[in-house]
C-alpha cells in the first residue's frame, strides 16, 4: 500500500474527491431532471388544456389571441425567482429552497407553453430532442475534460451579458437579422457554458459531504444547468423551429 509522506492512504483520497464529485453531480442532475418533468407538464396543461391557455390568453373577436395581465406576470416572473434562489440562498432552509425551486420550474413551464402557440409540435420535439443529445454531449466532455475551463467560462459569461443587452436592444429595434445573430451566438455560449458549469459542479464536489449546504448545493447545480438547457433549447428553437 502505497502512502504518502504524511501517512494518508493517497488511493483514499482520489476514491473520496471522486465519490464526492459524482455525488453532487448526481444531485444536481436528478434535481434537473425533476424540474424538467414538471416543465414540460405544466407547458403542455396551459398549452392544450382550455381552462388553463384561458387563464393566460384572451380571444378576441377577431379570433386573435391576446395576453392576459397574468400572462404578463409569468412572462417576468422567473427572473424574481432565479434573484430569489440565489441572494436567499444562504437563508433558505432546505426544504423552503425545494419548494421554490419546484416553484421556479411549474412557472417556467407556464410561460413556456406559449412556444405551442408559435412553432409546430413536431418543430418542438424534434429541437427539444436534438437539444438534449447537445446538452449531454457537452456534460460529458465538461465532466471528463482535463482542461481548465475557469478562462473559457468567464469569457462566456461576457457573451451572455452581450446577448441580454443585444436583446433588450432588438426589443425596440424589431429585427429579424439581429435575432438571427443573437441566436446563434446564443447557442454557442450555452453549449460552452454546459460544459463550464458541470465541471464547475464537479470540482465543488471535491468538497461535498453530507451537510445540509452541500444538499442545497446539489438543488443550485440543478438551477444553473436547468436554465442552461432552456436557453441552449430556446435559441436552438428560434433557429431551426419552423412557425406553426
Amino acid at each position: 500500500m502505497d502512502n504518502n509522506y504524511r501517512g494518508t492512504n493517497i488511493d483514499n483520497i482520489e476514491y473520496a474527491t471522486v465519490v464526492g464529485q459524482n455525488k453532487l453531480l448526481r444531485a444536481s442532475f436528478s434535481w434537473m431532471a425533476l424540474a424538467m418533468v414538471i416543465t414540460t407538464l405544466t407547458s403542455l396543461l396551459f398549452a392544450f388544456v382550455p381552462n388553463f391557455t384561458s387563464v393566460l390568453y384572451n380571444v378576441d373577436i377577431e379570433g386573435y389571441m391576446r395576453p392576459t395581465t397574468l400572462a404578463y406576470v409569468i412572462m417576468f416572473a422567473p427572473l424574481a425567482f432565479i434573484l430569489a434562489l440565489n441572494f436567499g440562498f444562504n437563508r433558505m432552509s432546505f426544504p423552503v429552497l425545494i419548494a421554490v425551486f419546484v416553484s421556479f420550474a411549474a412557472i417556467m413551464g407556464i410561460s413556456l407553453s406559449s412556444i405551442f402557440f408559435v412553432y409546430t409540435v413536431g418543430s418542438i420535439v424534434k429541437v427539444f430532442f436534438s437539444t438534449t443529445a447537445l446538452f449531454a454531449l457537452m456534460a460529458i466532455a465538461g465532466y471528463t475534460t482535463k482542461t481548465d475551463l475557469t478562462k473559457l467560462g468567464s469569457i462566456l459569461m461576457i457573451g451572455f451579458f452581450g446577448i441580454l443587452i443585444a436583446s433588450l436592444i432588438n426589443m425596440f429595434m424589431r429585427s429579424p437579422g439581429m435575432d438571427y445573430v443573437i441566436s446563434i451566438i446564443g447557442v454557442i455560449v450555452f453549449t460552452g457554458l454546459t460544459a463550464y458549469d458541470v465541471q464547475k459542479i464537479k470540482q465543488l464536489g471535491e468538497d461535498a459531504g453530507s451537510s445540509t449546504h452541500t444538499s442545497k448545493l446539489g438543488v443550485m447545480g440543478a438551477l444553473t444547468l436547468y436554465m442552461d438547457f432552456i436557453n441552449l433549447f430556446m435559441f436552438l428553437l428560434r433557429l431551426f423551429g419552423r412557425r406553426d
